[in-house]
């Protein structure tokens, strides 16, 4: 009965994780994988999410394939999103993750602050075209040195103030292009065993199930309530991030 329970709670994780990636670009990585972690350990939960995850920004991705020439100014954000991961592998050598994850908490704060005194706050996309190759590689240095990318990415798409779909599809580039080197790096660590993948394509089922309900709602949220959920997930990731850091 205890094994229901927890796949109960694994599939209830992944489920609404989901939900939330489907409206609102940022869902299983914050929702689930803190839950997953505590029931198979972090490189096993890292593992199994990793299928929904590459599964889920793939859909994303074709689904709002019609507004990539919105993105055509930072299309550079993804190719050096690629090249900071093995800077980030060299970082998470050589830097604390404690100092690592604070840093990305303060970070994420000042952002908060910063979008809540400051409504009317945006990036210009002059500017975001000259930042997008430098937010790129930073965001995949962090990825791969925290598994936390969100400070810098999430950040940066969400000053842009993009349209909904625009800003779903930049999301969904980028993380699937973490994933698409995630799964092989797996591999060749020993982690994404047979057991391992198996248990990440059955994660596909709730999945599949809630991730169109959350689209569906995410498609009904105004502009201004998008945006607070938004920034709700930031603030969840920086509190996060400090729980981690203290606990280290």
């Amino acid at each position: 009965m205890a094994d229901l329970h927890v796949l109960a709670a694994m599939a209830l994780a992944l489920g609404l994780g989901s939900m939330v990636k489907g409206a609102t670009g940022i869902g299983i990585p914050v929702v689930a994988l803190p839950i997953l972690a505590t029931f198979l350990g972090l490189p096993h939960a890292i593992a199994v999410q990793t299928i929904p995850v590459l599964f889920t920004n793939a859909w994303q991705v074709w689904y709002y394939r019609k507004v990539w020439p919105e993105l055509a100014q930072i299309r550079l954000l993804f190719l050096g999103g690629l090249l900071g991961i093995p800077l980030g592998t060299v970082l998470l050598t050589q830097v604390p993750e404690r100092v690592l994850s604070v840093f990305l908490a303060a970070l994420l704060i000042v952002y908060i602050v910063l979008r809540v005194a400051r409504p009317a706050f945006a990036v210009t996309m002059r500017a975001a075209r000259r930042l997008a190759p430098f937010m790129g590689v930073a965001a995949g240095t962090l990825q791969a040195a925290t598994g936390v990318s969100a400070p810098v990415s999430i950040t940066f798409l969400h000053s842009l103030r993009l349209s909904r779909e625009g800003y779903l599809l930049a999301v969904a580039t980028l993380f699937a292009g973490f994933s698409l080197i995630q799964v092989p790096a797996l591999l060749v660590a020993g982690i994404m065993t047979g057991p391992v993948a198996l248990q990440g394509v059955l994660a596909l089922a709730p999945v599949l199930l809630c991730m169109p309900l959350g689209a569906w709602i995410g498609r009904r949220l105004s502009a201004r309530t998008f945006d607070v959920i938004v920034l709700g997930l930031l603030a969840l990731i920086a509190v996060q991030l400090l729980v981690d850091a203290l606990a280290s």
